[in-house]
């Protein structure tokens, strides 16, 4: 039986607008295995899990569970565990760390403030600090959500640690299975379908210099997904690939069109028509499914540079 990710490669569904929505990523380490809700199957204590869950709705913070690459023992005794929160809003963005022997401490975050780009209360419940390490590269590996995760996921996180990549975790849940492998790249946010080590490696090289990878590139969570396809479309229709450059600032519209208003840090403005299509023909979504579906895609009808007087009407 074919897989999901085979199946969406061979139709060649486009990967732009793709990207799972959050403005800020909470990543707890947690070894052991991972069930279909990991916040809740995995050996985290599911009523932290569930809490977590609740404290994150409506926030715009994604929480997420991440463990290293490799063999997924879990020694069942309480170590220090990593714990990451990033803001990927373009020109605001953030990466910090913080490790803890309690992950309830978590609980004391203020997720309303992460969500909207304060990271105090990080500091002040978990002890957090800017990351000066190298940027993340997680890779989603959760079988049990899709088959296409484990079996393509895991043999890209291994490639890439193995080859000396630093800052790569196995991620529980990144969204579109049939993207596999899929991987965002954290500070900036910018999520991979169908990746290649070559091009997270070229990405992660990309943040060192400031700049954004565009291939493979399904977009930046911080934006919804017709923003996501709108600033990509800018950045190849205008050649701008230096990161923070440019940022969404007014979507008007609503399914199946919407307007969307890129915005330059020089002043230029552009406007994106982007239009909901069906992708055809019907496919399955994930190796589970039963019935065969047509998942929405964002397809970019016109990219138009705004003069300043139009920008004022």
């Amino acid at each position: 039986m074919s897989r999901c990710a085979t199946v969406s490669r061979s139709l060649d569904e486009p990967v732009s607008g793709t990207a799972a929505t959050a403005t800020t990523w909470l990543l707890l380490e947690q070894p052991g295995p991972w069930g279909v809700k990991a916040l809740t199957s995995s050996h985290l204590d599911p009523a932290l899990g569930r809490a977590l869950e609740a404290a994150a709705e409506g926030t715009g913070v994604r929480v997420a569970l991440i463990r290293r690459p490799g063999r997924h023992a879990d020694p069942g005794t309480p170590a220090p565990r990593q714990v990451y929160v990033a803001h990927t809003v373009p020109g605001t963005g953030w990466l910090h760390r913080a490790t803890t022997s309690d992950p309830y401490r978590l609980l004391g975050l203020d997720f309303a403030a992460l969500g909207a780009g304060d990271h105090r209360s990080f500091g002040t419940a978990l002890g957090g600090r800017p990351h000066p390490g190298d940027p993340l590269a997680l890779v989603c590996t959760n079988g049990k959500r899709d088959r296409c995760c484990a079996l393509l996921g895991r043999p890209l996180a291994a490639e890439l640690a193995s080859s000396g990549v630093r800052g790569v975790w196995e991620v529980t849940h990144l969204g579109g299975h049939r993207f596999s492998p899929t991987v965002l790249v954290l500070p900036y946010g910018y999520a991979y379908g169908r990746a290649e080590a070559r091009t997270i490696k070229e990405a992660l090289h990309g943040v060192q210099e400031g700049r954004v990878v565009v291939e493979g590139c399904r977009g930046c969570s911080a934006w919804d997904r017709p923003g996501q396809a709108a600033e990509l479309a800018v950045r190849s229709t205008a050649g701008e690939y230096a990161a923070g450059a440019l940022r969404v600032v007014r979507t008007e519209g609503r399914a199946p069109r919407w307007e969307v208003v890129v915005a330059h840090t020089d002043g230029r403005h552009w406007l994106v028509t982007v239009a909901q299509g069906a992708s055809l023909p019907p496919r399955p979504e994930s190796c589970g499914a039963a019935v065969l579906g047509t998942p929405a895609r964002m397809d970019v009808v016109a990219v138009r540079e705004l003069r300043t007087t139009a920008l004022a009407s």
